[in-house]
């Protein structure tokens, strides 16, 4: 375990075995239909590539970038859609991966532009992490990872400041690193 973290919540087996099941689960669900999985970058980045190789239907995939963290700990409130697909999603099956559903103003705005501005046929979203306790806008979700407590997670994509998103598990980030304190 890396010494900026207090403790793990998910290991690295438990994320392997749970991303194979809902690759399996998004694997019987759409099967015969015309699917893009669009991943929201930076932080989806690890679990899509291991998500991808879980589902055994053919699949189109593309890549938003949106933010609302910054360097800090919250969300801001107000969603940035900084590259957004230039695929046709017009009649598609849209599956939307996401590291973490905290507030859920980021999902729910990149799920409006998919469906309203994109004309997307329909829009499936699997999350990672769902963190229930966080949540500002109503959204639904079709495929959760795991609930998460009310923690500051990284580890397995999720990021500090651009860090750790190289862990191989998700943990939780010891607070006097982002409080301003030492560890």
């Amino acid at each position: 375990m890396h010494d900026d973290i207090d403790r793990i919540l998910f290991s690295e087996s438990a994320i392997r075995a749970r991303v194979q099941a809902l690759g399996q689960k998004i694997t019987r669900d759409l099967v015969g239909q015309d699917v893009v999985i669009l991943a929201l970058l930076k932080g989806s980045v690890v679990f899509v590539a291991d998500l991808l190789r879980a589902i055994d239907i053919p699949v189109k995939v593309d890549f938003a970038w949106v933010s609302s963290y910054g360097h800090a700990t919250t969300s801001s409130g107000k969603v940035q859609l900084k590259v957004f697909p230039d695929e046709q999603l017009r009649g598609k099956t849209v599956v939307l991966v996401d590291d973490i559903l905290d507030t859920g103003r980021t999902l729910s705005e990149v799920a409006r532009r998919i469906t309203q501005d994109l004309g997307a046929g329909s829009l499936r979203t699997c999350v990672l992490l769902d963190k229930v306790a966080r949540r500002v806008v109503p959204v639904p979700v079709d495929y959760v990872g795991f609930e998460v407590e009310d923690v500051f997670v990284v580890g397995y994509g999720l990021d500090f400041a651009d860090r750790y998103r190289n862990l191989p598990y998700i943990g939780v980030l010891k607070p006097a690193l982002y409080e301003g304190g030492e560890s």
